[in-house]
């Protein structure tokens, strides 16, 4: 079998055979086939795409290029979540507190953010001490103890996505939803839950742009999930303004203690009670999407949710009066508060502008060797819908440094107003079971 013969039949738009596909990640990983000939497969299968059995076959061929996580020593049904990341993305640190809470097993894998915000594990590490490299002994002792784990990927793990993405990343091939696709799933089956839930985000804050395309990678990896006779669902949700308040590490980690006592953004609170909803009915907990939100609701009444957190912050190392006391956490050395110059309706809140702001702060990385400051970021206290006086506060900027006259303009331009009221944009588009 030769490679460049693998190239021309994509390039022609015909399917790859199991086989095929096999002989492309096998050489790849064991570095038998080089990266230009690769990227050359990568572009005809932006142009040309993959029907669902080939996507399927690459997932598959990914996923085995490395270890599986086996999580049958952690009792019970073992959920997962993963989003497709979002400007003010912290549901991780709320959501499995309170899955947890419920009873459930939440054993979750995570990644660092590359781009303007940290990744799950950058908001954890803002926590004095906290450790995501646990063994796999420690991993399920913890999940079974208290029912919640979150820490970082293995370097065992697929180790064919990595040597991918990052290949994708320097070609201009990142944009292809088959490659998208079996790129999420093959991390998400390695890690071993039994149950996954996706929230795809879409809008200029999100990997996708449009709810159309979000729809279709949705569609993509529930049929990987099918192949793999597994439970995926997924949340398409709207990623045209941050979500929640906070956009920066401690400072989402600040805002992930609140909505554990109750007092949550209304936008975040509602994706974490849609999203455990879910996630309480994949692992058969509750019998109805009503019986699940009651439940949920009543674990951020009664501190359940909280506990839950502490108790995760504590088993790995973390500093818990920092959960406690969330003043400890990492602070900048200025907090500036930024009026608005004109009055009126927050018609438009470009999400993407925000993050890549933070970024400029610190809170980002532009390339992955960066080192994040968890201290620094936005809080916004006008969103879409909000009316606005001049001179209110549209936000405090906790930073390091005195902010320029272009990032002033930047962070400005990023709010559009109107003299008329209007409506909020909803935030859950589409469930996707």
């Amino acid at each position: 079998m030769r490679f460049v013969d693998i190239i021309e039949k994509k390039k022609e738009g015909q399917a790859l055979s199991k086989e095929e596909i096999h002989f492309f990640i096998d050489g790849y990983v064991k570095e038998e086939i080089p990266d230009y000939q690769v990227s050359a497969l990568l572009m005809a299968i932006c142009f040309q795409g993959m029907n669902e059995q080939e996507t399927a076959w690459l997932c598959e061929e990914m996923l085995y290029s490395g270890d599986v996580m086996d999580l049958s020593a952690i009792k019970g049904v073992k959920c997962d979540k993963h989003s497709t990341g979002g400007v003010g993305d912290k549901t991780s640190l709320s959501l499995a507190p309170m899955v947890a809470a419920c009873g459930v097993k939440v054993a979750k894998m995570s990644g660092r953010g590359l781009g303007h915000t940290g990744g799950t594990l950058d908001k954890a590490e803002s926590i004095s001490g906290f450790q995501v490299n646990l063994t796999e002994e420690e991993f399920f002792k913890q999940v079974n103890d208290i029912g919640l784990a979150i820490i970082g990927q293995t370097k065992s793990l697929v180790p064919a996505d990595k040597k991918l993405y990052a290949l994708r990343d320097v070609t201009a091939t990142v944009n292809s939803i088959p490659l998208i696709a079996s790129s999420i799933m093959s991390k998400k089956l390695a890690s071993g839950a039994d149950t996954i839930l996706l929230d795809v985000k879409f809008g200029e804050g999100a990997f996708m742009e449009t709810s159309e395309k979000a729809e279709e990678l949705a569609n993509c990896m529930i049929s990987i999930g099918k192949y793999f006779h597994k439970d995926v669902r997924v949340i398409i949700s709207n990623m045209n303004q941050p979500l929640g308040n906070a956009i920066g590490n401690a400072l989402e980690v600040k805002e992930a203690i609140a909505t554990l006592q109750g007092k949550g953004p209304k936008d975040f609170v509602e994706l974490c009670l849609e999203a455990g909803s879910i996630m309480l009915l994949q692992a058969k907990a509750a019998s109805s999407k009503e019986q699940a939100r009651a439940m949920l609701k009543e674990t951020l009444q009664n501190g359940k949710a909280y506990e839950k957190l502490v108790e995760m912050v504590k088993a790995q190392h973390g500093d818990v009066e920092q959960i406690y006391h969330p003043e400890l956490l990492p602070q900048a050395e200025h907090v500036i508060e930024i009026t608005s110059k004109e009055e009126g309706y927050v018609k438009e809140l470009h999400a993407l502008q925000l993050g890549l702001l933070a970024m400029r702060l610190g809170a980002g990385r532009m390339i992955k060797e960066d080192v994040v400051d968890p201290s620094v970021g936005i809080v916004l206290h006008k969103k879409d819908g909000d009316y606005v006086q001049k001179g209110e506060s549209l936000a405090s900027v906790h930073t390091k440094q005195n902010l320029d006259e272009d990032w002033l303009k930047d962070f400005y331009d990023s709010f559009v107003f109107s003299k008329n009221k209007v409506d909020e944009k909803p935030l859950i588009y589409k469930i996707i079971e």
